[in-house]
């Protein structure tokens, strides 16, 4: 009686967690074409008021001093061997040190790490990589390339390329999502993980079907499922949209002394009217709710996650959420007054948070 009973629960469990995985693929899509619908009326109305400034934009062919500024670091190249990609990186401190590795997330690239490359190269040897389509990066054609299991790979490969054992691993917003399945996957090779304005996946998928707010908050994530839209809205009106998340008063860099002058401005534009520039970043996101929700998801590793006061994407309550799958010492840090993009936002906090967390395994 009691074996039927286990039997039955365990049944019950199965057929429950079928079904929430239904659900969450049945909203997913609905609204993706709900978005898609928004934003096509959106773009056309912009090109019926606007049609010379609809399909404006320029490829910049001239590299921006800053990406070539020695003081953050040496541009390196490293080809892994699962998937004979080879990624672009700067690096900075010597090679001896502890590999610190350092994630970016959307739609950014190395340099959203420079103020951390020059922090921390005193005890570490800073890495700050293009991810696979990104940058310098090389960006397979299709896809199914960009498969989260292939992204978390690449990590591994790059870890064991720069002859390393174990990392400390820092990821920010897509980068952060990476850094949070690596430490799941692979925990034996982290020291530490540390977040930046991403909550654990699984709070995510869960979160997201539960509360409408975080829904419409997260509406670009089912916008970018659509082919070659997302592309050109981002690069319509001379990459507009992309302007208008760094600078803007509601998205943009909060902090006056850290927004981005107009030689850090061109970098971005640089890197992202290259073409094809963002086909490989947003077939990440084309992938992610085929990744979601994982088959595991407890984090064995110290975690830290920094979370902007002023984050405008994500609700804070999922970075509260996100201890409850941390097997290990969970820090929950808010930065005052700092945005999406808190570590070019407001860096001397931040750095001083990381050290903070680092130094707490050596007392």
């Amino acid at each position: 009686m009691v074996k039927a009973l286990c039997d039955f629960l365990m049944f019950l469990t199965r057929v429950t967690g079928k079904i929430k995985n239904l659900l969450f693929w049945a909203l997913a899509y609905s609204f993706c074409g709900f978005c898609a619908c928004l934003v096509l009326l959106k773009l056309l109305w912009h090109i019926i008021r606007k049609p010379a400034e609809s399909f404006q934009w320029t490829e910049r062919e001239t590299l921006p001093a800053c990406l070539n500024d020695t003081s953050l670091g040496t541009h390196c190249y490293v080809r892994i061997k699962e998937s004979g990609l080879r990624f672009h990186y700067v690096a900075a401190g010597d090679r001896g040190k502890p590999l610190m590795l350092l994630l970016h997330g959307f739609p950014e690239f190395w340099f959203s790490w420079r103020y951390q490359l020059q922090e921390f190269k005193c005890e570490f040897r800073v890495v700050a990589v293009d991810l696979r389509g990104y940058g310098e990066s090389d960006a397979p054609v299709g896809r199914e390339n960009y498969q989260l299991d292939c992204l978390i790979t690449d990590i591994k490969e790059i870890v064991d390329s720069l002859g390393y054992k174990k990392c400390v691993l820092i990821g920010h917003d897509w980068g952060g999502l990476i850094a949070w399945c690596f430490a799941i996957y692979y925990p034996e090779m982290l020291n530490r993980v540390i977040i930046l304005n991403c909550p654990h996946p699984a709070v995510f998928s869960d979160y997201v079907m539960r509360h409408p707010s975080q829904l419409i908050k997260s509406s670009y994530f089912f916008f970018c499922q659509v082919p070659w839209l997302p592309e050109f809205a981002l690069t319509m009106n001379d990459f507009k949209v992309l302007k208008y998340l760094f600078t803007s008063q509601s998205t943009g860099i909060r902090s006056k002394e850290c927004r981005m002058t107009a030689d850090e401005m061109e970098a971005y534009l640089y890197i992202f009217s290259q073409r094809g520039a963002f086909s490989g970043p947003l077939d990440h996101f084309r992938n992610v709710f085929s990744s979601l929700p994982l088959n595991q998801n407890e984090v064995v590793s110290p975690t830290l996650l920094l979370w902007g006061e002023k984050e405008g994407f994500m609700e804070f309550r999922m970075a509260q959420l996100s201890k409850s799958y941390v097997r290990n010492c969970f820090r929950l840090h808010v930065v005052p007054e700092a945005s999406h993009w808190l570590q070019q936002d407001q860096p001397q906090l931040v750095n001083r948070l990381i050290w903070a967390f680092l130094k707490e395994g050596n007392q």
